[in-house]
């Protein structure tokens, strides 16, 4: 069985301790690797290094540190298939959704951050006899701590951007999907990075996750998950006035009005429902439906997802893949149960998918829709994180509206008209960090990424990333 190694200092080492978790592949629920056990000795030694590195990694032009990543970009690419297998065995993913969005985008992360450097700008301010200029410095070591829905993707939209404006990084992938920045390891290795730079330490939220935030030597927190781990993560670290950027949960909603390009509409409602198994926090996954088009609308939703296949994630032709733990399946499928229990009818799946030969034993789920619930109900104001959606129709803007913000969260919504008066001003009422309008998931990395109430804190993406991993210093001169 592989083994996994925490990548501190340049090189690839066992943990401290010695001790190996089981590294599961959803789609077979086996054990396939081993990722380190890692605990606070392993992240001291970490930052450790990264302290050591730090000064002349910040110290180097910001053109010798856009070559190096743009070396370890072009690595990723060089091993786009390789990543992309690993991507899908250790997420549950199909390769093809791997292949198409999660290895390309970390490829582009980096590329973007490794230009955008070179391009930052700083302002000065100039009165009679007075210039004032102002610096961005790096802080130093940097902590990111990324999920396991997107595991290389959000992973690099963290590190990159601090290593960019010149941190050194301690940086902790999720450990149910850790394969791909193991990976991502060795070819900093081949592309010459130096050694404590950038240093991956894998293992338990609890002990490594908790380590990083802890440390007193890391000063600048980044970090994307569930909202109750954000509560506690930011408990610990507001005492000691770390900077904080926190990503966190989301229960978007996807608004159909009847003036929208319908065949569109449920085209791309589809993959905002269920893309990635619906493990995506962008995820429409509350989707209301204005009451003049509802049945038509449900017709065709439902017509377009029966051509879903639920299987194999190595399999040509395969949509959904398998959830990526069994616990997680188990918590996904109570919320079915649970929207049962408030009243709510299952029109589509429900539940859980039995596979033959290799997948016999794997975590797959079928594509559920619900329709029926009242849009107060547990249902539609928790996050559910898995391939289940709710259809609720409406009859006016100032009503779809309430029901769309009623929700703890305000992360991403969607909204679908022909009249531009009334797609501007939904979006202007709508509680939400990002709105799209007659499209879903298109990212422009130039533009600030992050949501509103209890979604998170800060901003991710553009210049605000790059600036985030930086301090201001005002410099006054008398001239």
């Amino acid at each position: 069985m592989e083994k996994i190694f925490n990548y501190i200092n340049g090189k690839l080492i066992a943990p401290s301790g010695g001790h190996f978790l089981e590294n599961m592949e959803p789609a077979t629920g086996k054990a396939y690797s081993l990722v380190p056990d890692s605990d606070e000795l392993d992240v001291a030694q970490a930052v450790e290094a990264a302290q050591a590195a730090a000064p002349a990694w910040a110290a180097m032009t910001a053109e010798k540190r856009s070559a190096l990543l743009m070396q370890v970009a072009g690595l990723i690419e060089k091993n786009h298939e390789k990543l992309a297998l690993a991507e899908s065995r250790d997420n549950g993913k199909p390769v093809k959704l791997a292949s198409v969005v999660d290895i390309p985008r970390a490829s582009q992360n980096l590329r973007f951050y490794a230009t955008a450097a070179l391009h930052d700008s700083t302002a000065s301010h100039q009165q009679a006899q007075v210039l004032n200029y102002t610096r961005r410095e790096p802080i130093g070591v940097a902590g990111c701590i990324s999920p396991w829905n997107l595991p290389l993707y959000l992973f690099t939209w963290k590190i990159a951007p601090a290593l960019a404006s010149g941190n050194a990084v301690v940086a902790k992938p999720s450990e149910l999907t850790p394969m791909t920045a193991f990976l991502l390891s060795e070819l900093c290795i081949e592309a010459g990075l130096p050694a404590g730079v950038l240093n991956i330490v894998h293992g338990l939220g609890p002990k490594v996750g908790q380590a990083i935030v802890e440390h007193p030597n890391v000063p600048v927190i980044s970090f994307t998950g569930g909202t109750k781990t954000g509560e506690h993560l930011a408990r610990t670290a507001a005492p000691m006035f770390k900077k904080l950027s926190l990503e966190l949960g989301g229960k978007n909603p996807n608004i159909i009005f009847a003036d929208c390009d319908l065949e569109k509409a449920v085209h791309t409602s589809l993959q905002s429902s269920f893309a990635n198994q619906g493990q995506i926090c962008l995820c429409g996954s509350r989707i209301f439906v204005e009451r003049s088009i509802y049945d038509d609308f449900k017709r065709k939703f439902l017509t377009g997802l029966a051509s879903w296949k639920v299987g194999d994630p190595m399999e040509d032709g395969v949509k959904l893949g398998a959830l990526v733990s069994k616990p997680h399946l188990e918590k996904v499928l109570s919320y079915v149960q649970l929207a049962k229990d408030e009243g709510g009818r299952v029109v589509f799946g429900g539940e859980r998918v039995a596979l033959e030969g290799r997948c016999a034993d794997g975590y797959f789920m079928q594509p559920t829709v619900i329709e029926g619930l009242a849009y107060n109900c547990r249902t539609n104001m928790e996050e559910i994180f898995g391939p289940v959606v709710t259809l609720t129709p409406f009859y006016t803007e100032e009503e779809v509206l309430h029901m769309a913000n009623a929700t703890r969260y305000g992360l991403a919504a969607t909204i679908w008209t022909e009249n531009l008066r009334k797609a501007h001003r939904v979006a202007h009422g709508l509680k939400s960090g990002i709105v799209w309008i007659n499209c879903w998931l298109v990212r422009d990395l130039r533009t600030p990424f992050g949501g509103v109430k209890q979604s998170g804190v800060g901003r991710e993406g553009g210049f605000e990333a790059l600036h985030f991993f930086t301090e201001e210093k005002n410099v006054c001169i008398q001239l």
